[in-house]
């Protein structure tokens, strides 16, 4: 058994459409695996434990959307709950780079007792969450590192992630591209807006998050991917809530999704 719940949730009663996730929001290694599974306390800051900055955008987006959010509150490298059940990228052994010592002997059995600890509770309270409405809206907060090991530095400022449902995506990516706020922000860093469509990868994995919550029940739906460096401080990941939160409002509002 776990020592406290894998997850935390704000706002459960707030009345707006939105449900903001993180599904990679805290880099924190249960006691009961060790606290570091066997790497560095510098490997455990990069993101290849979680996703840096995204649990600050998290809380604050919701807060403008007066919407409820979930976040995980477990290590990706303890169990990926953006993964699906049967994924073999469910628990990392290699990942860009780093062994996981502490996941070297995570045979099946292993598996499947942090499937039953971590991963499981996180998602059936995501979707009791997403169930409390007939019209939600899932948005999933994720952020990605500027280069990986071995690869050419990534170009966008922000992702937009989806599958085959875009009626959500289509609108909110033009959105973004026309908001001349979001343009400022960036040339203010001396760069040029550049936007991802499905980058730095596709947005669909079968049984991710998305898949099981949004997708498979028809509901709309987006996954917005924030490069790291923008938001590593709280000024950052409150300042690019800040922003995105009015386009996101609009962009249901002008869809009449």
């Amino acid at each position: 058994m776990t020592e406290k719940a894998p997850f935390l949730i704000f706002g459960a009663d707030r009345p707006g459409r939105f449900l903001v996730t993180c599904d990679h929001a805290t880099n924190r290694v249960p006691e009961e695996l060790g606290g570091d599974l066997g790497i560095s306390e510098a490997d455990m800051q990069r993101h290849i434990a979680y996703d840096i900055g995204a649990r600050g955008v998290t809380r604050e987006l919701a807060r403008l959307l007066n919407s409820p959010s979930i976040e995980t509150d477990f290590s990706r490298l303890v169990i990926d709950p953006n993964r699906g059940e049967t994924d073999p990228t469910l628990v990392m052994k290699l990942y860009d780079g780093t062994i996981i010592a502490g996941n070297r002997n995570a045979d099946a059995a292993e598996v499947e007792r942090r499937l039953n600890a971590y991963h499981r509770p996180y998602h059936m309270a995501y979707e009791a969450l997403a169930a409390q409405r007939d019209n939600v809206v899932i948005c999933a907060v994720h952020s990605f590192t500027p280069q990986l090991k071995t690869r050419p530095p990534r170009p966008w400022q922000i992702g937009i992630l989806s599958a085959y449902d875009r009626r959500f995506t289509d609108p909110f990516i033009k959105a973004l591209e026309a908001s001349p706020t979001l343009k400022a922000e960036v040339e203010q860093r001396g760069e040029r807006l550049v936007i991802g469509d499905n980058e730095p990868y596709d947005g669909h994995l079968p049984g991710d998050a998305i898949d099981i919550h949004a997708l498979k029940h028809g509901r709309l739906n987006l996954l917005i991917e924030l490069r790291s460096d923008l938001i590593e401080t709280e000024a950052d990941q409150l300042r690019w809530a800040g922003l995105l939160a009015p386009i996101l409002t609009e962009t249901l509002k002008t869809t009449g999704l």
